[in-house]
């Protein structure tokens, strides 16, 4: 559940930066946001294999 939490914190330190770049045209936050996306997208990777793992321990 932790790496669940750490997800969530992540897409709302993204929300932020896309906020930024979407509304204001702030070039450096669409910068963090593609480094944010890139995170978001290993985490959810490890969590996708993490449930995998226990779900086939559990047979």
């Amino acid at each position: 559940m932790e790496k669940f939490q750490a997800l969530k914190e992540l897409v709302e330190t993204a929300e932020k930066d896309a906020a930024a770049f979407y509304d204001k045209g702030n070039k450096a936050a669409g910068t963090r946001l593609r480094n944010a996306m890139q995170q978001l997208k290993n985490a959810a990777t490890d969590i996708r294999k993490e449930v995998t793992e226990k779900k086939n321990a559990e047979k």
